[in-house]
């Protein structure tokens, strides 16, 4: 393995990387619920080809940027280096499908994996080597790391204000005449700017652009051209906020913890990770974009990324400091060869570090107090009371808050003894009712007979026993003191 040693080396990436060309799809303008689609055979090779720039980059060990004590590409992966991540809910399996092709250019099929049996005969795994790259699908009502946006209300009010807002009104009139030559091109899609988005004008536009060759000798080139433009605008207004904590990110807020922790695994060397891998749509790059400055200092637009764009956030150490620091990478899809040094200009950091390095710890203390850790303060913050798992969580957060402080610790143990005092001369009483029990000093008992009564006797005693040794049964309870007094008590008279 080589070692790269030149006082600035990767020692780990966290990959950020939205999925590839797909049919189209309808998402509802407000809550952007999606319908089901599905990756073409282009969205797939775009996948594989970032995945083998990646490997090229990170797992070449001639490369500068290969980092450093990863497992090279010319061996098997190493399990135990990587966590891959999809989402599983937006956009159907477009997301999960992508991950799989873009990890296969990241780890192709190799011969190493052929052995040569007793017999003489050499065996090799199915499709020349094919590797199994295990990638975590992150499904919708499990998890709200990848998909903050989707089932918020507090999102979803937030976007009728925009609708509603001066700006946005504005802007309608200004490009209404150009809605107006659109209808006979969508299908029968409403031509209105709040339907501008991916799923309505501009997405049936593109898709129709790249697979309908009809559709592209008809359609005018400036057409497409301006629905992105105002597509660009629709969604950065949506999926942005003007204060880094505000609803309008909420769609990265979900994700910066798993960002965070990939960051942070990766500084620390005992864990062994290398490579942090998300696959997501386009809508969390927005939010991410924002938070991070990069919109703002210029070096990126307003605007949706291409299909397989991605960012790299790589991890460096460097000789003039202990910590290490993050460097942002950006590739654009297609429209771009490679990736391209990104500065970040983050509440708390003045950019002003050569090539825009930035210590981990000051990535980390700038963003954690907008992170959404759990799905319990998810809820909350969207106001969602039923959905995702939030009717439980809020349930069992409300049981677990409540509290009873009329009665103090001592008063309770006093209380508990009472109780078990009354407890067992009630249970006495019935059982000498029931003639299970005798009493008086001129009573005598005797051995009960071998035969059925002895062994039910015994099958109750046992019965109980059982039960009382059941975790679901507190010790205290009735059931265990009969089950006492089962073993204690002698047998009935008959």
């Amino acid at each position: 393995m080589t070692n790269n040693t030149s006082g600035n080396d990767v020692i780990g990436v966290v990959i950020i990387a939205r999925h590839g060309d797909r049919e189209g799809f309808y998402q509802d303008p407000e809550t952007y619920t999606s319908s089901s689609t599905a990756i073409t055979p282009l969205g797939v090779q775009q996948e594989f080809q970032l995945g083998a720039l990646l490997r090229s980059l990170y797992l070449n060990a001639s490369s500068p940027s290969f980092i450093q004590g990863a497992t090279p590409s010319t061996e098997l992966f190493n399990t135990t280096q990587v966590i891959a991540r999809a989402d599983a809910g937006d956009e159907g399996f477009v997301i999960y499908d992508s991950a799989i092709a873009l990890v296969q250019g990241l780890w192709p099929p190799t011969n190493l994996s052929t052995t040569r049996l007793a017999n003489g005969t050499n065996i090799t795994s199915p499709l020349d080597g094919y590797q199994y790259i295990p990638v975590e699908s992150v499904e919708l009502d499990q998890d709200v790391t990848l998909e903050g946006f989707a089932d918020c209300p507090n999102f979803d009010a937030n976007n009728d204000a925009f609708f509603n807002s001066t700006g946005f009104l504005q802007m309608q009139t200004e490009f209404q005449p150009f809605l107006d030559e659109l209808p006979p091109f969508l299908d029968g899609r409403p031509v209105t700017l709040e339907n501008m988005h991916r799923s309505q004008i501009f997405d049936y536009m593109n898709v129709q652009s790249i697979h309908n060759e009809t559709f592209f000798k008809n359609l005018p080139p400036a057409f497409l051209v301006e629905a992105r433009y105002l597509a660009n605008w629709h969604e950065y207004n949506i999926f942005s906020d003007t204060t880094p904590g505000g609803i309008g990110n909420i769609a990265i807020q979900t994700m910066l913890p798993t960002i965070i922790e990939g960051m942070q695994d990766i500084t620390n060397s005992s864990t062994g990770l290398k490579i942090h891998y998300s696959a997501i749509s386009y809508k969390p790059f927005l939010s991410l974009f924002n938070v991070t400055g990069v919109i703002n200092n210029g070096a990126l637009p307003e605007g949706i990324v291409n299909y397989a764009a991605a960012v790299v956030y790589e991890i460096r150490q460097t000789s003039s400091s202990s910590e290490p620091v993050i460097r942002m990478q950006f590739k654009n899809g297609t429209d771009d060869d490679t990736f391209r040094t990104i500065p970040m200009t983050f509440p708390g950091w003045d950019g002003t570090t050569s090539g825009g390095d930035v210590p981990v710890s000051t990535f980390i203390n700038a963003f954690q107090p907008i992170t959404i850790n759990t799905t319990l303060e998810w809820c909350n913050i969207c106001a969602q009371t039923t959905e995702r798992g939030c009717a439980a969580l809020i349930a069992g957060s409300t049981t677990a808050s409540t509290h009873h402080d009329r009665i103090s610790p001592v008063g309770a143990g006093f209380l508990g003894a009472g109780l078990t005092i009354v407890v067992m001369a009630a249970a006495i009483g019935v059982l000498i009712f029931l003639g299970v029990l005798s009493t008086g000093a001129g009573k005598k008992h005797r051995r009960a007979p071998s035969g059925s009564n002895r062994s039910l006797h015994s099958d109750e005693a046992e019965l109980h026993s059982q039960v009382c040794r059941s975790p679901a049964i507190p010790k205290s309870s009735l059931m265990c003191f009969v089950d006492v007094l089962f073993h204690w008590l002698p047998m009935p008279v008959e």
